[in-house]
């Protein structure tokens, strides 16, 4: 009887603290919000998840602190709808995949993207139901290294979409190493004898998220890319040019692969190429990924590159200098971030891990607001992520 009588009054402190979170969370100004929430460990994502996003794009102080005791609200449930047995429209419709092209400027003009993955299986659905629709096609690479379920998972969600497949060569893919690089030409490869016309390629990885809708990618493309290629980069300083003028050789012991330097060193470039430093990442015409596949000193610069230091991030680069920024360490984004990454002129933002999932979640909310909100036609009801929301549709804009 005494501890029926602790539990009650604790139970009722409790709620009068979820209450008084809820509220302040939603009235809180940035120049009001000095203090910590108290007992933010009651904190339920799951309830409100639309309320808790608004106020990190708004940028309210108390917010993240709020986020910290969140749980994954989406991750969980993704899984579920992927493992459950069913037909193919109830995945895609449970899923909020968009099924049609939602402009005709959209509809007449086609991207390929190549995504490498290999782990964090609802984060890459996130990924893929973000950049997908119906007149793009898309290469999934799987690492070969990846668990058995986790590729037939991929496998089940990829069958019911005619323009996703799997790379028809898997690659045991190796952190800065050749086979990264390897990947992207297999999927290139697979791309160009596909029966799918596709205007350019665009590369990104399981933990990347867009930050521009398809409309706005097409509009940047057209408008200060038209027939050329986005490949960042600068000639390699001498700080790093060790990571092309000594080899690098890939090692597997019991099953993990990593690259480690060894004494020998490089004969120069084929071709008398200068060599450039640059971004993994690309936007590509398909002309160029052609001449990537067929032409000699494409091929003989590939061959050169499988025993340097991130291959992937001097190859793009150095080839599309052939017609003729930057460096950044990886950081994984958290809560706090959002204001400034959707507000970020790039394309898509990297990177993004599960220790952090609110803000993929958050970020998606975003995401699909703005595209849905660019449709010309009709919008089914199923491509929204929630039917009510307390989302701020002001962000929107």
């Amino acid at each position: 009887m005494s501890q029926l009588r602790a539990t009650k009054p604790g139970l009722l402190v409790c709620t009068a603290v979820c209450i008084f979170i809820f509220i302040y969370l939603r009235n809180l100004t940035p120049e009001e919000a000095e203090e910590e929430p108290t007992h933010p460990a009651v904190v339920e994502c799951g309830f409100y998840p639309d309320e808790l996003c608004s106020a990190l794009f708004e940028g309210k102080e108390a917010a993240p602190q709020i986020a910290k005791f969140c749980r994954n609200p989406h991750g969980s449930e993704i899984l579920a709808h992927l493992h459950r047995p069913g037909n193919c429209s109830r995945i895609s419709q449970e899923l909020h995949f968009i099924t049609r092209p939602l402009s005709a400027e959209e509809a007449s003009f086609s991207l390929a993207y190549i995504v490498t993955i290999h782990k964090e299986l609802a984060m890459f659905v996130q990924l893929l139901r973000a950049v997908y629709v119906p007149q793009n096609v898309y290469c999934i690479h799987v690492d070969e290294k990846a668990p058995k379920k986790y590729k037939t998972a991929v496998q089940s969600l990829v069958n019911c979409f005619e323009n996703i497949f799997i790379s028809s060569k898997r690659e045991k893919m190796a952190y800065t190493g050749f086979r990264r690089l390897q990947a992207d030409i297999n999927c290139m490869r697979d791309l160009v004898h596909s029966k799918f016309q596709w205007n350019y390629v665009i590369n990104l990885c399981g933990q990347d998220f867009p930050i521009k809708t398809n409309k706005e990618i097409i509009h940047y493309i057209r408008s200060k890319w038209k027939d050329k290629n986005i490949t960042p980069g600068v000639i390699q300083s001498p700080s790093i040019k060790s990571k092309t003028s000594q080899s690098h050789l890939e090692f597997s012991p019991e099953g993990d692969i990593y690259v480690s330097p060894n004494a020998g060193f490089k004969v120069e470039p084929p071709h008398n190429l200068t060599i450039y430093f640059g971004s993994a990442y690309y936007v590509l015409t398909r002309k160029f990924v052609e001449f990537v596949l067929t032409d000699i000193r494409a091929k003989d610069m590939l061959q050169w590159s499988q025993d340097i230091h991130g291959p992937e991030r001097h190859y793009w680069v150095t080839l599309n200098r052939l017609k003729g920024h930057y460096a950044q360490d990886t950081c994984v984004y958290g809560p706090g971030d959002l204001p400034w990454i959707i507000q970020s002129p790039s394309l898509f933002a990297n990177q993004f891990d599960s220790t952090e999932p609110l803000v993929v979640s958050c970020l998606e909310r975003w995401h699909r607001l703005r595209v849905l909100g660019q449709a010309e036609g009709p919008v089914e009801a199923h491509w929204h992520f929630q039917r009510e929301s307390h989302f701020n549709t002001e962000l929107n804009r």
